[in-house]
């Protein structure tokens, strides 16, 4: 399986003709990406919840490519409205099944609007509320892989862990709006993941982190950091 990062939590995951893209944020909207919607092709798009440095590119991506979508039925609603056509809707606990992909919804603790206004497109204020967040538990090829959304840290991750024997999980660390790296540590012990990447870090000073201390801390409890750059690819 390859993994491309487009960094904040914009990840793609292609394993043979399947091309899921999580949470479309991309340039000039994601000041880290140097992809465009233009340059992504995804089979399939899901989001773990309506925050505009989530959901910014998907409509667009969407719309081009016809790729199916996964979403909060709340928020596929809001996709549908927008013109998206290829939508499924399932709530937290809901599992929908591709060739060669799974996608389910499990418990995120973290707020959820849609996009604000023009002028404010990234405040929660002005956006609407949209039922809960959700992380995801993808199976891609013979891979699982918990994407815990924007999430603190609470102790059902390792129930998740537990019934999905996680390869991959990929935890948000920057702190501020979301966990910090300190209690992403603490996750990855819960999950029982072999491999964590992180996400959600260093797109805005808020947020921004030590990433190689992160890693350095995984390590020492012999866990392995795939840490990549925006941009950048990893295989596993």
């Amino acid at each position: 399986m390859e993994i491309h990062y487009h960094g904040h939590s914009c990840v793609e995951f292609h394993e043979g003709d399947v091309r899921l893209l999580v949470d479309p944020f991309l340039a000039p909207n994601n000041p880290l990406a140097t992809a465009t919607a233009s340059d992504v092709d995804p089979t399939h798009i899901a989001l773990t919840h309506g925050h505009a440095d989530h959901v910014a590119d998907v409509v667009e991506v969407a719309k081009r490519t016809g790729a199916q979508c996964v979403a909060m039925v709340e928020l596929a609603n809001w996709l549908e409205e927008q013109g998206v056509e290829n939508v499924s809707d399932p709530n937290l606990g809901g599992t929908v099944s591709f060739e060669g992909l799974s996608i389910k919804l499990v418990p995120a603790w973290h707020t959820n609007t849609t996009p604000g206004s023009a002028e404010r497109p990234f405040s929660a204020g002005a956006g609407t509320a949209m039922g809960s967040a959700a992380g995801l538990v993808i199976e891609i090829g013979e891979v699982t892989i918990y994407d815990a959304g924007d999430t603190c840290l609470f102790g059902d991750m390792e129930m998740i862990g537990k019934r999905h024997g996680v390869d991959l999980a990929l935890l948000p660390i920057g702190g501020h709006y979301t966990m910090d790296r300190d209690d992403a540590v603490y996750a990855a012990g819960l999950i029982g993941a072999t491999q964590v990447m992180p996400i959600h870090f260093n797109t805005f000073p808020p947020i921004e982190t030590d990433v190689e201390a992160f890693g350095d801390d995984l390590n020492s409890k012999s866990i392995e950091a795939i840490i990549i750059e925006p941009g950048g690819s990893a295989r596993m």
